[in-house]
């Protein structure tokens, strides 16, 4: 294995950063809403906490690394490839969740849904798994094509890399977020309930 170059170093903080941001604390995040929710009425301030002001900072830090670190290499320019293309697509797609959930959770519109539950709640749930999922897929992109496209010098991407991604992306995201997810689904009757009697609530005073 070549020694890490000072670039080589920043983009393993890029790495480092982006995967424990996207694929650790944005899935715990997810975890916090979805248990939370149906036990205390302040299960949103955890939950937004988390996601914005825990993982917030690690992500946005990641991403600086790589944007950085793509003004250094001679690659082409940013958002070039589809590595660096679907960097900036989590970006985005992570900050209008942020947006989304703090509209959801802020404006109601009992009287426009017929009291229903709104589509964007739904949406805002897909949309946060489908990150986590998108994210994995990145991570992995990026150890195995994107470190040799970009560096260009030798430097072998080491076992331990790819065996960190496993043990993230097999084991604690898709085995244990997933499974554990899952089974807070069990609670949906129950949020639901909630929801209704919350919506009823805001009906009547309105």
């Amino acid at each position: 294995m070549s020694e890490l170059l000072p670039i080589d170093k920043q983009l393993r903080k890029h790495a480092l950063l982006c995967s424990i941001g996207f694929i650790i604390l944005l899935p715990l995040g997810a975890l916090v809403g979805r248990y939370l929710r149906t036990f205390t009425r302040t299960w949103f301030w955890a939950h937004s906490f988390f996601q914005f002001l825990v993982a917030g900072p690690v992500i946005f830090a990641g991403w600086y690394y790589g944007y950085k670190s793509t003004s250094f290499l001679n690659t082409g320019g940013h958002f070039v490839d589809p590595h660096k293309k679907i960097g900036l697509a989590l970006l985005i797609l992570y900050l209008v969740q942020i947006l989304l959930g703090t509209v959801i959770h802020s404006l109601k519109t009992p009287r426009f849904m017929g009291g229903q539950r709104p589509p964007q709640n739904y949406f805002h749930a897909i949309l946060g798994l489908a990150i986590i999922a998108l994210a994995a897929y990145q991570v992995h992109y990026g150890i195995v094509t994107e470190w040799y496209r970009s560096t260009g010098d030798g430097t072998i991407v080491p076992q331990k890399a790819m065996n960190a991604w496993i043990a993230l992306t097999v084991v604690s995201a898709f085995a244990i977020f997933w499974s554990l997810y899952a089974i807070g689904l069990v609670l949906l009757p129950r949020q639901y309930n909630q929801e209704a009697a919350g919506r009823k609530g805001v009906s009547q005073k309105a």
